[in-house]
């Protein structure tokens, strides 16, 4: 066979096959292996040990994970630890982790709803099959899970946002489905003088509410409790912030939202939109196209948003000193603009 398709071919099983080396991660996580190896380099018999689970199932998994790279084996010594990436993202404790989003958002919820994408495609899926952040919310259980996964995920890139943004001269933040208040607490951290109000569904505000006061921001931080999709927001705004809203509503919402902003911002006010973009020219990065893809098998007239298109939007809305930055390396990007003052 000619050395060229051999390549296509290995790169086609690659992918093919990804799915199977996210089902191995999600697996790690749940028998928590890699916080195991943060302790110390093990043995299969002593991840087995300290695991409680059958040595030819863990042999089986870390060969797995070897294989994908997330752990390294010492073949000597029969031993494995961690990859340099498992260390820093994964591990409990670890400083930039974010295990719990993946294991109980990303593994529980949004991945079974790939097994309807196909039918999402071709518009044969039962209406009443189609999942919705809304529904989600409405479960006090699935709201727990979604955002206590959610709040570990944001806390990173809340405070990148903080280093990015100057809100020196904002005293309002509006947090246009704010979730558990991650962002919001990250950015008051940053800028004394802030208070913010959040907006989302009922179940989140109550749970919201438990890392806002750990945080020591109840006197700080309210919420509306309602979707942000039909809420009144409040008026004179110093900024707005949107983060992982559009890619998870309507595409024909976005437009809307984006001049409800300018609408509720004050004169000179700051808008921030922080979520999953691809490339102007659609030919990646992969993580942010399938992170898109996921999102619209539980949102089928979900929006596959550029950041191209999204500042010629919000220069149509009338913002201006419009700029881009990477947030999430390869995943997400962060767009903000100031209202004319």
């Amino acid at each position: 066979m000619d050395s060229t398709l051999v390549e296509s071919a290995e790169d086609v099983s690659h992918i093919a096959f990804g799915f199977m080396a996210s089902k191995a991660l999600f697996a790690g996580l749940h028998i928590d292996v890699f916080t195991l190896l943060a302790a110390g380099a093990k043995s299969s018999k002593q991840i087995a040990d300290e695991a409680d689970i059958p040595m030819n199932r863990v042999t089986t998994l870390m060969t797995a994970l070897t294989s994908v790279g997330l752990v390294d084996r010492d073949d000597e010594d029969e031993i494995y630890s961690n990859s340099p990436g498992a260390e820093a993202f994964l591990a409990k404790g670890a400083k930039y982790e974010f295990g719990d989003y993946l294991r109980y958002q990303i593994d529980q919820q949004m991945y079974p709803l790939l097994g309807q994408l196909n039918e999402v495609l071709d518009g044969t899926l039962d209406p009443d099959s189609i999942d919705s952040y809304q529904h989600w919310m409405a479960d006090p259980e699935q709201a727990s899970i979604y955002c206590e996964a959610q709040h570990a995920g944001s806390l990173g890139p809340g405070r990148t946002l903080a280093r990015l943004v100057d809100l020196s001269e904002a005293d309002t933040l509006l947090d246009v489905g704010g979730g558990t208040g991650a962002m919001s607490i990250r950015l008051l951290e940053a800028y004394p003088k802030l208070i913010s109000t959040i907006i989302d569904f009922p179940n989140v505000a109550e749970i919201g509410w438990q890392f806002i006061a750990t945080a020591g921001m109840v006197d700080r931080i309210r919420y509306i409790p309602s979707n942000a999709l039909v809420a009144e927001w409040p008026k004179e705004q110093g900024a707005i912030l949107m983060s992982y809203l559009f890619s998870g509503i309507p595409g024909a919402e976005v437009s809307r939202l984006v001049d409800y902003a300018f609408d509720c911002l004050a004169a000179g006010g700051s808008f921030m939109v922080h979520d999953f973009m691809v490339e102007n020219d659609r030919t990646g990065p992969p993580m942010a196209a399938l992170w898109q893809l996921q999102h619209m098998a539980f949102t089928p007239e979900a929006r596959s948003v550029t950041p191209g298109w999204l500042r010629t939007r919000l220069q149509d809305a009338g913002f201006v000193d419009i700029q881009e930055d990477e947030m999430i390396p390869g995943l997400t990007r962060l767009i903000h603009a100031r209202k004319p003052g």
